[in-house]
């Protein structure tokens, strides 16, 4: 049997069901036809309802509690196998494309590209994958720059590796009208929707030439573009309304993300046939998000330079910095005392009598971010530990716009397989229950100690 995760980050049942009522989503219309189709619920509430934690659920079949996997990048602490390791130490052949937040038991019978937040999972194997996963972790992690972080032999090297690795006309077509559509108007924001692209092409290459037993895919433009432009898609719910030329732009960028996935999902199941058991995960959704709408909106600010920034507000101990997510990064110290002190020095730094920085500390490792989310004026100052002031916007730069979409526990599991009896689940179903019930379609016993059991209605 072979099988596909599609593993497509945060999208919402309800915009999905909206949206294929619509008439804007045929190739999900037909999915969900043809699958056992179920709501899936994460297990743990705000702040524990992030995709780098629910995603390890997924995989692993551990809850929250049991798994303890918090933080974006930490994925090789998790010590439990996940569903790939399973598949694999039972003969399966595995094909683990951008999944989020994971680790992995070597050897493994396949490929592995991690996602591109991480730092400690190599991708496996890491000579053949390596110059793809330089350049979209790259890209990703400092998305919001309008500089590259990248030399331009490492853009040679990445171009030299997709014209052997899948590339697709129909995607040198797309990047050509997105570069030109940049010069001629604000466009930018479809970006993450190429590099979606990008990885499909690279998931199709591998998949056609290898014909792994279990695949996954891991898609995140639609989740990006939910968190910032749901104000735009639904005014209504919000006091700060947008802009009139704002929302010109970016009204219909939702539906957008949507439907360039419907195409992707199209372009997939023509390839692989009525005999592949596809398995459409989202984890978890979004919902509006109105908690900071008293504030003028939850604004974000990120630092200009992460080692610049670190000595502008009077941090003198070395770190390897990891960049994250929107304000989020990490600091990798020498050791833990490094840490403490660090830390120690972030409460007494504040702007506007406003503490600057949040942190927790992990050992030696700090993850940290700004936490000031109100519109900061030009002149705001940072008032260091020693009293002395340096410019905030010397030291940061505003997020284009503000998020307002935040995580909803409410996700999908659509399974259409030969297996499979096509109906609506009328139960949501519990997000343990998902790796179990992917490893029962292969025959293959879950590991010990699992609290969820398989949801398959078999034919």
């Amino acid at each position: 049997m072979r099988a596909i995760a599609l593993e497509f980050n945060e999208l919402s049942p309800t915009l999905t069901e909206k949206f294929m009522a619509a008439g804007k989503l045929p190739n999900f219309k037909r999915l969900h036809a043809e699958s056992q189709v179920a709501v899936t619920e994460a297990d743990a509430p705000a702040p524990d309802l992030e995709p780098w934690i629910q995603w390890v659920t997924v995989h692993s079949g551990l809850s929250y509690a049991e798994h303890q996997i918090h933080h974006l990048g930490d994925g090789h602490k998790l010590e439990a196998d996940n569903v790939w390791d399973v598949l694999s130490d039972n003969g399966k052949s595995v094909w683990v494309c951008g999944s989020m937040n994971i680790n992995y038991r070597t050897p493994i019978n396949g490929w592995v590209l991690p996602d591109p937040w991480v730092l400690r999972v190599p991708p496996y194997p890491d000579y053949e994958l390596l110059p793809y996963y330089k350049f979209v972790s790259a890209n990703v992690q400092e998305h919001t720059r309008e500089d590259s972080a990248l030399s331009r032999g490492d853009q040679v090297d990445f171009l030299k590796f997709m014209l052997r690795h899948g590339l697709s006309l129909s995607t040198i077509t797309s990047i050509v009208k997105q570069l030109g559509g940049e010069k001629r108007g604000d466009v930018k924001w479809k970006r993450p929707v190429i590099l979606d692209r990008i990885q499909y092409d690279l998931f199709r290459w591998h998949w056609k030439r290898a014909k792994p037993d279990f695949s996954t895919l891991f898609l995140n433009s639609t989740a990006h573009y939910q968190h910032l432009y749901w104000r735009n898609m639904e005014p209504e719910h919000f006091k700060i309304k947008p802009e009139p030329g704002e929302q010109a732009v970016y009204q219909e960028a939702i539906l957008f993300g949507y439907e360039q996935m419907d195409r992707l999902l199209g372009e997939l199941m023509a390839m692989v046939g009525d005999d592949t058991t596809l398995i459409l995960l989202t984890a978890l959704s979004q919902q509006p998000s109105v908690k900071y709408e008293d504030i003028g909106g939850k604004v974000l600010y990120r630092p200009n330079d992460f080692q610049k920034f670190l000595g502008q507000i009077g941090i003198d101990q070395p770190a390897e910095v990891t960049p994250v997510m929107a304000e989020e990064f990490n600091l990798d110290f020498a050791d833990e005392e490094a840490a403490k002190a660090v830390q120690a020095k972030f409460e007494q730094i504040n702007v506007n009598g406003e503490q600057l920085m949040r942190s927790k500390r992990e050992g030696r490792e700090l993850k940290t971010g700004c936490q000031v989310w109100r519109q900061l004026d030009e002149d705001a100052v940072i008032t260091l530990a020693d009293g002395s002031t340096v410019p905030f916007f010397d030291c940061f730069y505003q997020l284009n716009l503000m998020k307002s979409g935040q995580h909803h526990p409410d996700g999908m599991m659509w399974i259409r397989s030969p297996q499979v009896r096509p109906q609506v689940l009328a139960e949501k179903v519990p997000l343990v229950a998902v790796a179990p019930t992917i490893l029962e379609l292969y025959g293959v016993e879950a590991p010990s100690g699992l609290s969820g059991r398989p949801v398959l209605q078999a034919v």
